[in-house]
């Protein structure tokens, strides 16, 4: 499966999903499963690049100031909300993480305090493999490594989240003493 044709399946999901998590990730299984196998499989192996690249440490420090902590599975979780906003702005918050400041629901969760995670998208591609062929999803032979985070940083240095992400911590962060 080609670039294109993995991020025209998440606006058609995105479209007919409502754009909640929930109904986005169910749309994508059920537009998945009408697909070949060999696609299915290939939308795995696209969906694991995509959030190999997605795996950054200035990223996962905005995950961790929107939705007040992250784990590695909510950081996961947090990149699968991520792919329901669709291919422009996943790239964007890829490249610029402080850029996710502009969204108007991430404005608003400064607020309300809301959390972003879409777990269910990553089992997107073995829930449609499954309703397709009654089988489970083959083990990739040739998988993606995750990229090591040696630039991590202390997420709760407010001092640092306000350097690294000044837009995000100027919403999720208390104001420097004046």
């Amino acid at each position: 499966m080609r670039t294109e044709d993995f991020w025209h399946l998440i606006d058609q999901a995105r479209a007919g999903g409502g754009g909640e998590p929930g109904p986005v990730a169910a749309r994508a299984v059920a537009l998945l499963a009408e697909r070949d196998p060999e696609d299915i499989v290939g939308y795995a192996r696209h969906q694991t690049r995509v959030l190999a690249a997605s795996h950054r440490a200035d990223l996962w420090g905005a995950a961790y100031l929107i939705n007040g902590g992250a784990s590695a599975d909510g950081f996961e979780h947090f990149r699968g909300w991520l792919m329901t906003q669709g291919r422009a702005v996943f790239a964007r918050a890829v490249a610029d993480p402080d850029s996710l400041a502009e969204l108007p629901q991430v404005r608003a969760a400064s607020l309300s305090g809301e959390e972003f995670s879409a777990e269910q998208m990553l089992s997107v591609p073995w829930d449609a493999y499954r309703k397709a062929t009654a089988t489970e999803l083959p083990a990739d032979r040739d998988p993606v490594r995750t990229p090591d985070l040696n630039d991590f940083w202390d997420f709760d240095d407010e001092e640092e989240a306000r350097r690294r992400l000044p837009r995000l911590a100027a919403l999720f962060v208390e104001p420097p003493p004046e």
